[in-house]
């Protein structure tokens, strides 16, 4: 592995061929370069965000990759780099997560803000024409941004369990949690009326639902352990709350039902059969987005894009492929 640190304009110089892109970009530094894999960062509002362009080379349209959280880590999407044989595919932390700056300053950890980050990432590293693919929050960031002024170019957008309704989410994870025995729904009142989210209980009962509703898989792979391990707590708690089953924070307001119709793109829905964001939510919402699509995958949950690896990118690859064509086409 080669650890170099290249120059700006040799920076630009290498991801101009890639994307055909040539007007001025943001400030890109890369500090590493293997192959046709590329690692650096990008200045954005309120600091660096960390990438990685996995098949720099490949000649398709790039995809873009916006993890989940908000506050999680581009870790446990890392199987995407499967996808790098056809197309760049291009990985990062959102700013405040990961190899990202952690600034001290929550005024930054806001949805208009990421928005601007996707913008500022796309420039920087010359995405001219690009598919995004959002995963749970990232499904979030991903419309909010489609629906942009800032959005020419996106060729499709592929939501994977998003969250684009914060109230049915929580109804969503309430319905599920009424499945499971008393005492764990107990557990869970308990530690949301005391804040106290490190009793055994509560512990055993978040395990408990993530193994059904996050991902089967036994054990998990390790990806998303590196996810969990390295989540920014600061910027979930501020956005989010408190648990996966209320929300305290920014977020509790989200709401872009009434603009799915807006969509242009084409777009894909995915979830799993006990997904966090169920089969029923996604057909709700992709009626709203005219010729959409949905996947759902049998006896998968969140993560089914781990569960059922082979599957999901088999569905991803062949709805970029047909979308690609379908935009030339208009």
């Amino acid at each position: 592995m080669l650890l170099i640190v290249l120059t700006v304009a040799a920076v630009l110089l290498a991801l101009c061929t890639t994307t055909g892109g040539t007007e001025e970009r943001s400030s890109v530094t890369t500090t590493l370069t293997d192959g046709d894999t590329h690692e650096g960062y990008v200045d954005v509002t309120g600091g660096r965000v960390w990438f990685r362009i996995v098949g720099a080379d490949s000649p398709k349209t790039p995809l873009l990759v916006l993890h989940g959280g908000p506050g999680a880590t581009h870790d446990y999407l890392e199987p995407l780099a499967a996808l790098a044989d056809e197309r760049p595919v291009v990985f990062y932390d959102q700013l405040g997560c990961g190899n990202s700056d952690r600034p001290d300053d929550p005024a930054l950890w806001t949805v208009e803000r990421y928005v601007t980050e996707v913008g500022e990432v796309r420039r920087a590293l010359g995405l001219d024409r690009v598919h995004i693919l959002g995963q749970s929050w990232g499904g979030a960031l991903g419309v909010e941004y489609v629906l942009s002024a800032e959005s020419d170019g996106v060729e499709s957008l592929i939501l994977s369990a998003p969250l684009l309704d914060a109230d049915r989410w929580v109804a969503d994870q309430r319905a599920h949690l009424s499945a499971f025995p008393e005492e764990m729904q107990e557990a869970v009142r308990e530690a949301e009326a005391t804040g106290n989210f490190d009793s055994p209980e509560y512990l055993d009962a978040m395990a408990a639902y993530y193994t059904r509703h996050v991902c089967r898989t036994d054990p998990w792979p390790e990806c998303l352990n590196r996810t969990f391990e390295k989540i920014s707590l600061p910027v979930y708690m501020q956005m989010w709350g408190p648990s996966e089953f209320t929300c305290t924070g920014s977020l509790r307001t989200f709401n872009v039902t009434d603009r799915l119709s807006e969509i242009t793109v084409p777009v894909l829905f995915t979830c799993g059969e006990h997904d966090e964001a169920p089969p029923a939510t996604m057909m709700y919402f992709q009626g709203m987005v005219p010729g959409s699509e949905l996947k759902v995958f049998e006896g998968a949950s969140h993560e089914h894009h781990l569960e059922e690896a082979d599957a999901y990118l088999a569905a991803v690859r062949e709805f970029m492929r047909c979308a690609t064509g379908r935009r030339a086409g208009a």
